[in-house]
């Protein structure tokens, strides 16, 4: 395959499936595609260089030499499922480049198509007014009404009308452009909790996607990384709520300063 994309070994592949995933809000989609891809043993089979979407802004220095420049990964590994008549593609990238993210979005269907996907998945974080001790429902959005009406049955939940930003999203309205069938899956996140990754999302997406998909893949893993981080969304939780009062409310009584100043005031007065 010409241009940036470089596929070292080529499975014989009667049908798959491609699951794309980029960093996000939650990383809900990073962690669940690294996830399936170490617990399946998905062999890696090409990659797309970076040269052409990135540019290193720095280096590493360590122990006072400098590193050579490092730029992110952006990988293909294929998984065969012997339970289904659609084998596993996926796409891993390590960042979503500045620009020409559209252009990157076709160099990794040009490869789905290659290895004759049926279908595109993508994972996101649905921002979602839930407290972290809440379970995070899926939500689903497709690009036809076939898919709604096919995947709706995992108890996915239809939203309506809603954006889905970055590669995550535009990697889908692409595939549509492509005439090829894109669905995607949303975590529920705590809006007070977008800044860190999400495990919790990340295991209810990751469920539902096998259950869709048809793979069996062990999730306690990921089950206890997702109640270990209940402590730190109980943190975030806390430090909303005290900038919320903070914002928008105030308090019944004079501060300090303006008691001692109308104590002045009256004295000043009785003189």
């Amino acid at each position: 395959m010409e241009g940036p994309v470089i596929i070292y070994k080529e499975p014989h592949i009667k049908s798959c499936d491609l699951l794309a995933a980029w960093p996000g809000i939650g990383n809900v989609a990073l962690i669940i595609a690294r996830y399936i891809k170490d617990k399946l043993g998905a062999e890696e089979i090409g990659e797309i260089e970076p040269f052409d979407f990135f540019d290193p802004i720095g280096v590493m220095v360590k122990n006072n030499i400098i590193e050579t420049p490092q730029f992110p990964e952006s990988k293909f590994y294929y998984w065969h499922n012997t339970k289904s008549e659609r084998d596993l593609l996926l796409f891993i990238g390590d960042e979503q480049p500045g620009i020409k993210g559209y252009e990157l979005a076709h160099c990794v269907l040009d490869v789905a198509q290659q290895f004759k996907a049926k279908r595109v998945y993508t994972c996101a974080a649905a921002i979602a007014r839930i407290h972290h001790t809440e379970q995070p429902r899926v939500w689903l959005a497709a690009t036809s009404q076939n898919a709604i009406d096919e995947l709706k049955k995992f108890n996915l939940v239809l939203r309506g009308n809603l954006q889905i930003a970055g590669l995550n999203g535009l990697f889908l309205g692409v595939s549509k452009e492509r005439k090829m069938e894109g669905v995607c899956l949303l975590g529920e996140v705590p809006m007070y909790a977008t800044r860190i990754p999400n495990p919790k999302a990340a295991l209810a997406v990751a469920d539902a996607l096998a259950k869709v998909l048809n793979i069996d893949v062990d999730l306690s893993e990921l089950t206890t990384v997702a109640k270990e981080s209940e402590e730190e969304m109980k943190k975030l939780a806390a430090e909303a709520m005290g900038e919320f009062i903070d914002r928008y409310t105030k308090p019944v009584w004079p501060p300090e300063e303006e008691e001692d100043l109308e104590e002045e005031e009256e004295e000043d007065n009785g003189d």
